[in-house]
């Protein structure tokens, strides 16, 4: 039994005595309920964190080779070099002929320092762009897989400039003339994740996350003390559960019990049986139509209020979502 369940069957004991004995312990019975609800919500985001990066956890390469035929890869952003952390190139889907792009981590140490961990350069925004571009003009759909902790923060991608590459894909994939469908299997992190999940529809799988900021990140910076990573999972609504109440996303994608390592052909046969629906009814929407609905739906994301009575957890952050609904 679970300390949460030790502590709840405590409280049923504990209020079969006040009951018994007319003392009025309501109040503070309820206080002890909320805080044991605040540690579920805490435990259950750090699983799903936790769920996210396990090592054995699929990554794009895993499910690109297991859902379409016939990949071939593609290289170079023809400005300055190739970025082995976002791939991108040319398959089948069911016949259809895709345009894939995707953040690539490493399962081995040598493979995670090739692909750098999954967090790209500029260069791999624009070679995602380019591909993306060309995709448009072939009336090919685009499929991307998101799965990085953020874009890379060196000095060197810096002076090639990371935030002008990302902030160029979130611009021109919000005005592509093609159907775009994003899946953010694993990690989706702060401006690396959102460059290339720009789409018509957006799904998340089960266990992975999406956020501005890292539970250890945001943990340091507004709590002050990096020991409360925790907390912070909880406080970021970075679940697919959280977010698809927020409608950030469209949908979650149910992975095997256990998490999408522990069986990824069935993960992979359930996100292909996605696609396939999606792309099917994206493909024969007008293309201008595509476009107008996607800027709406990035338009209605993030907008705020305040209100009375916020939850505390809230109020640490300054600001609550405003729930809209997505076409």
């Amino acid at each position: 039994m679970t300390n949460t369940a030790i502590l709840q069957e405590k409280i049923e004991e504990l209020k079969k005595l006040v009951h018994q004995s007319g003392i009025d312990a309501n109040q503070e019975l309820e206080h002890l309920e909320d805080k044991i609800q605040s540690g579920v919500k805490t435990e259950n985001a750090w699983r799903r964190v936790e769920l996210a990066r396990h090592p054995e956890r699929p990554y794009s390469l895993d499910y690109i080779n297991r859902i379409f035929d016939g990949f071939i890869e593609l290289h170079g952003d023809r400005a300055f070099g190739d970025d082995p952390a976002i791939i991108g190139g040319l398959g089948f889907l069911e016949g259809r002929p895709v345009t894939i792009l995707a953040n690539q981590k490493g399962h081995t140490l040598k493979e995670n320092m090739y692909r750098n961990h999954g967090m790209a350069n500029p260069e791999g925004y624009r070679k995602s762009l380019r591909l993306a571009k060309q995709a448009e003009k072939f009336h090919r759909p685009i499929v991307a897989f998101v799965d990085t902790s953020g874009a890379y923060p060196g000095l060197g991608a810096e002076e090639r400039g990371i935030g002008e590459a990302i902030a160029r894909n979130l611009r021109d994939f919000s005005h592509l003339k093609t159907p775009i469908v994003c899946i953010i299997i694993g990690e989706g992190g702060s401006g690396g994740a959102l460059g290339l999940s720009v789409g018509d529809k957006i799904y998340m799988l089960e266990n992975a996350i999406y956020s501005v900021i890292s539970p250890e990140g945001c943990a340091s910076i507004l709590l002050r003390d990096a020991t409360k990573a925790k907390d912070a999972a909880a406080m970021l609504r970075i679940t697919s559960t959280d977010l698809l109440d927020f409608k950030v996303i469209n949908g979650v994608i149910p992975e095997p019990p256990g998490g999408a390592h522990t069986d990824p052909d069935a993960a992979a046969r359930i996100i292909k049986e996605i696609l396939v629906k999606e792309l099917k009814d994206l493909c024969g929407r007008n293309p201008s139509v595509l476009v107008r609905y996607r800027n709406q739906k990035i338009r209605k994301i993030g907008h705020w209020k305040e209100v009375q009575g916020e939850p505390p957890d809230a109020k640490t952050f300054g600001f609550l979502f405003h729930r809209q609904d997505v076409p």
